[in-house]
């Protein structure tokens, strides 16, 4: 297979393609769209999101020290793209899209009814890395939806039609391929 070189630039797809909710009252709730986030550690459970310090959420997010991730979905997809494309300085992202904020358990930033997952999350630093600064985080509270949880008790995303982004597109996630260990089942 034949390759060709290119600059360096972040090519690693495809990313999640999350709503992150910041504010601590109504009148400061906004949403950006995030894709670049993730998982940093699993104990303690940990999280970032990186930010571009001219965007309107950033200086919610350095203030207040809580943001929430809410997974977004096909029926979200919308909502997901007009977040990272208008800015809170200018409307009001809940009300112009109809989401429901809710009150969370442990920060004052609200969770997205609408979305399937919330991830609420307290900042412990914040890392200056250029373009974007990274927001590191700790896990404080999850909040899964019940009608997506199957007869064993575990959270089904593939029936939340999960998407993600890639290289400037968004795409629905779709067939299991298989589960962690599987390629070294006996059969």
């Amino acid at each position: 297979m034949e390759k060709l070189i290119w600059q360096p630039g972040t090519m690693v797809y495809p990313a999640p393609a999350v709503l992150v909710s910041c504010g601590d009252k109504p009148e400061n709730y906004n949403i950006i769209t995030i894709a670049w986030t993730g998982t940093i550690c699993s104990d303690p459970a940990m999280t970032y999101v990186s930010i571009r310090p001219s965007r309107h959420s950033y200086a919610l997010i350095k203030k207040n020290k809580e943001f929430v991730i809410n997974l977004t979905t096909k029926r979200l997809a919308f909502a997901t793209d007009f977040c990272g494309v208008k800015s809170g300085r200018d409307i009001n992202k809940f009300e112009r899209l109809k989401l429901t904020p809710l009150k969370g358990e442990k920060v004052a930033a609200p969770l997205i009814e609408e979305s399937p997952i919330n991830i609420e999350c307290q900042v412990t630093e914040i890392k200056s890395l250029g373009s974007h600064d990274m927001f590191l985080a700790k896990v404080l509270c999850i909040h899964a939806s019940k009608e997506f949880m199957n007869k064993a008790g575990k959270f089904d995303l593939r029936k939340t039609d999960p998407i993600c982004y890639s290289h400037g597109n968004y795409y629905a996630l779709g067939k299991c391929l298989g589960h962690f260990g599987y390629s070294i089942k006996k059969r």
